[in-house]
């Protein structure tokens, strides 16, 4: 095995272990929906930290499970070509998706918010909610870890494609995507 693939394996392991985690965030973010209603709707008590942490986690999930669902090519696509092609074809196109659109909008979108996210963490940003979570700045320091998380899976989504190509790998099928 090649520094490459090494490289490549060590990101698709860590995208795994960081989405089994969030996975767990969906979970917390039910509870605590459902303690919301049964406060609200039973006691008469409203929470509007509890509620924030609603949207939280809901952020979490989505942003940093991100890589987690784009290593297992759980993301929408418009599989016309790709899903009868290939597994040298779909490597190429997968190559070309990671390289012209994947990394250059990961890299705008880092670019344009660093500056949002800077300004975040220099005023300790917190809820307009006076009893609201007093760490907005958290939850946008997750816009630059998307970024870097997709773009890392990005460069291991074309280093197996290009080990598909030199014919050092084969293709995954959807159940070895499982038990990476």
């Amino acid at each position: 095995m090649n520094a490459l693939t090494r490289i490549a394996r060590l990101i698709d392991n860590f995208n795994q272990a960081l989405g089994m985690s969030v996975a767990w965030m969906a979970m917390l973010m039910v509870l605590v929906q459902f303690a919301v209603v049964v406060l609200r709707y039973i006691f008469g008590y409203g929470s509007i930290f509890m509620q924030e942490s609603i949207l939280y986690l809901h952020g979490f999930v989505f942003m940093l499970g991100a890589s987690y669902a784009l290593l297992h090519d759980g993301h929408v696509r418009v599989d016309i070509f790709y899903r009868e092609a290939s597994p040298q074809t779909k490597a190429k196109i997968d190559i070309f998706g990671v390289l012209f659109f994947l990394i250059p909008v990961c890299t705008a979108l880092l670019i344009y918010t660093l500056p949002y996210v800077q300004n975040s963490w220099a005023q300790l940003e917190g809820s307009n909610e006076t009893s609201g979570i007093p760490a907005r700045f958290i939850l946008k320091t997750t816009i630059p870890v998307f970024c870097v998380l997709m773009s890392l899976q990005g460069i291991s989504i074309v280093i197996h494609s290009l080990n598909i190509l030199a014919g050092r790998e084969t293709a995954k099928t959807g159940e070895e995507h499982e038990g990476i």
